[in-house]
Order: C-alpha cells, then sequence, then structure tokens
C-alpha cells in the first residue's frame, strides 16, 4: 500500500497511534506494576480494563510503525484495534450496569480510545481507497 498522493496524513496518523500506545504504556504500566501516586490515584479501576488498555498500547505502537511503513496490515491492525475496543467498552458498560466499581474517568478513556482508533482505522481506509481509486484512473488514462 504504497501512499504516493497523502503520505503527510500517514505519517500523522501513525505519530498518533505511537505517541498514544506509548502513552498507554506508561500510565496502565504505572497503574498494573507500580505502587505509587499513579496507582494511588486510579482509584476503583477496572482489572480487565485496565489489562486490555495495557496490552493494546503494544498493538498501538505495531500499528504506528505499520502505518509510517505504509504497509497493508496496518490498516487491519487498526480496525481489529477499533473493534477490539468497542467490545471491551461494551463488557465495561456491561459491568457498570451490574452495579460494578469503577472510575467515572474511564468512560471517558475508553470513549476517547474509541474515537481515535475509529477515526485513525476510517482514515487509512479512507486514503488507501482514493488512492487505488487515482492509481486505477491514471492508468486507464496513460
Amino acid at each position: 500500500m504504497k501512499i504516493d498522493r497523502y503520505p503527510l496524513a500517514f505519517r500523522l496518523m501513525s505519530l498518533l497511534a505511537i505517541v498514544f500506545g506509548f502513552m498507554t504504556l506508561r500510565a496502565g504500566g504505572m497503574v498494573l506494576f507500580t505502587t505509587g501516586a499513579e496507582h494511588q490515584a486510579a482509584g476503583h479501576f477496572v482489572p480487565f480494563v485496565l489489562i486490555f488498555n495495557f496490552s493494546a498500547g503494544f498493538a498501538y505502537l505495531i500499528a504506528g510503525i505499520g502505518l509510517w511503513a505504509q504497509q497493508r496490515w496496518a490498516g487491519w491492525l487498526a480496525l481489529v484495534i477499533a473493534v477490539s475496543t468497542l467490545l471491551v467498552f461494551g463488557a465495561f458498560v456491561l459491568h457498570i450496569m451490574g452495579g460494578g466499581a469503577y472510575e467515572p474517568r474511564t468512560v471517558g478513556a475508553m470513549t476517547l480510545r474509541s474515537a481515535v482508533w475509529i477515526a485513525l482505522t476510517a482514515g487509512v481506509f479512507f486514503i488507501a481507497h482514493k488512492e487505488k481509486a487515482h492509481k486505477e484512473k491514471s492508468a486507464s488514462n496513460g
């Protein structure tokens, strides 16, 4: 998937995924692997959400690197991240509806994560589609 007309867009999406990945790993790691201020400030975190988000941070980095290299699989990985985030968000909502303890800021964080990965996925597939159409048009005119 070589993108000739929109390389800056792919670079920006890549950097967003990579920065988001590092931030996710740092924040999740501080809660999972320390007992310091970040862990205490996390309050009533939901373990399955925290573990998913921390693990997804690695996928964010991989997707970002793939986007930078304009690899076709990176778009599909972005889609998997978006769908799996929505599924975990749904399970989190069920946890809340069942009376489980949670931090309200987690609702905002999961909304942000979902929105970012839906937008990244849509951007990748939109640009790839536009690029493919442009190349087909150029080939038929050439």
